[in-house]
């Protein structure tokens, strides 16, 4: 059976020209693949030209935007969430600490009606997660616990990187956070809207800092404000563009099969 195209992948990236052309690789092999949309930051290594390489290669598979001075990874998710067209959006980093072969199980509770967003789970490990920082294994549960407390939902991992949604909803939202505030204020916002959401086990590959890993104190702390401010002082009436409606995907029985070549 066909496999339909409903999904896009947004994948902001700076200065990541180590790793950029391997991930698009594994996410050309992704079932359901509709675009991989990729937002350059700005780079100052070789990105941009392994970007023109990717088009050459991927053709009209491949979209590729750039901001003309450096924003930070929420601009380059806002410009790529505008930019997609797929019934489903889900963000893919270019360092490869989340592996794209999962993505066909993230997706897969939209995919079937079931869920309006679905995120991937380090804390429900599938198959390996590599073990690193304890206390930001600590600030990661604190800022979950204290962001379900005030959604009403329980979440395992509110700062995980895979966050899929159905498209709608992330075109719509308005997103005016920075940074790590954006794993927050869209938790935040989906739960206000009543989204059905879905966890699913996830593997990571995490980085240490002298790997390129690029948190810091002051992220958790500004992620720590972002809980507040995004559940207690942003309405729904300002979350969203125009209220995203919450229906069943329309789209034909899904086979999940490997697609033929591009």
């Amino acid at each position: 059976m066909a496999v339909k195209p409903v999904l896009s992948v947004v994948v902001p990236v700076y200065n990541e020209q180590g790793s950029l052309a391997k991930t698009v690789e594994r996410l050309a092999e992704i079932p359901n693949l509709l675009e991989i949309v990729i937002v350059d930051d700005c780079s100052t290594d070789a990105t941009p030209e392994i970007i023109k390489e990717l088009q050459q290669r991927f053709g009209s598979l491949i979209k590729a935007l750039r901001h003309e001075r450096n924003q930070g990874k929420t601009a380059g998710l806002k410009t790529g969430f505008q930019s997609t067209t797929g019934e489903i959006v889900i963000v893919q980093d270019a360092d490869l600490e989340y592996d794209p072969t999962e993505i066909a199980g993230v997706i897969e509770p939209i995919l079937e009606g079931n869920a309006d967003v679905v995120y991937g789970s380090r804390f429900m490990v599938k198959k390996a997660a590599r073990v690193l920082y304890y206390y930001h294994y600590l600030a990661n549960k604190f800022l979950t616990g204290l962001s379900n407390l005030l959604t009403n939902i329980n979440l395992s991992d509110v700062e995980t990187g895979y966050k899929a949604f159905r498209g709608e909803i992330i075109r719509q939202m308005i997103i005016t956070s920075t940074g790590f505030g954006f794993e927050i204020e869209v938790t935040a916002k989906v739960a206000k809207l009543g989204c059905r959401m879905y966890e699913v086990p996830i593997s990571y590959y995490g980085r240490t800092y002298a790997e390129g890993k690029k948190i810091q104190t002051s992220d958790g702390i500004y992620a720590l404000w972002c809980i507040f401010k995004y559940n207690w002082f942003v309405p729904l009436s300002r979350c969203f563009r125009s209220r995203p409606q919450l229906k069943p995907l329309s789209m034909e029985p899904t086979h999940v099969t490997t697609p033929s070549a591009r």
